[in-house]
């Protein structure tokens, strides 16, 4: 049976960058709420996007499962924003008997801006397909985000121009 790896950050930590490489050295499938939605919907769902982003982890949740009960392990890359969002994806998957490990990918805010205003560029120049983080997203993800604590997290990276590598 395969594990779950799940990645807890702020929105361009490096949380997806950090996932494909962790994903090669321990052949995991990468599940991610951002691919699919932008992948079926494009970039703007106004109102809808929290409701469909929530349906879509819920259906990654079970799809998990399914990937971890084939015996491969499973990387979900989405955030895990909140305490609470942390705590519930520990127990819907201790609660199959799958082994939980929390990857939290930290970046300071110096890298971090620099990592929205370098997404935000190839968004616009179609040479990525992710969110455009505009300042209102910004503002929404800061009274959301709550930094993990240290008894949450089983691997804490430090993610800025030295440490860039996934060292699992």
């Amino acid at each position: 049976m395969g594990k779950v790896i799940l990645i807890c950050g702020k929105i361009c930590a490096g949380k997806t960058r950090y996932a494909k490489k962790m994903a090669k050295d321990i052949k995991g499938v990468i599940l991610s709420t951002d691919e699919i939605m932008l992948g079926l919907f494009g970039q703007y769902l106004g109102d809808m996007h929290d409701e469909i982003a929530e349906k879509t982890e819920i259906y990654l949740f079970k799809k998990a499962v399914e990937i971890i009960f084939a015996g491969i392990n499973v990387i979900l890359d989405w955030g895990f924003w909140t305490r609470e969002k942390r705590q519930f994806a520990t127990k819907y998957f201790n609660n199959s008997g799958i082994k939980v490990e929390w990857h939290y990918v930290e970046v300071d805010n110096e890298n971090w801006r620099r990592n929205i205003s370098k997404r935000n560029n190839a968004v616009i120049n179609n040479k990525e397909n992710f969110y455009f983080i505009d300042d209102n997203v910004v503002e929404k993800f800061m009274c959301l985000f709550e930094e993990p604590q240290p008894d949450e997290i089983d691997i804490w990276y430090k993610n800025d121009e030295e440490n860039t590598e996934y060292k699992g």
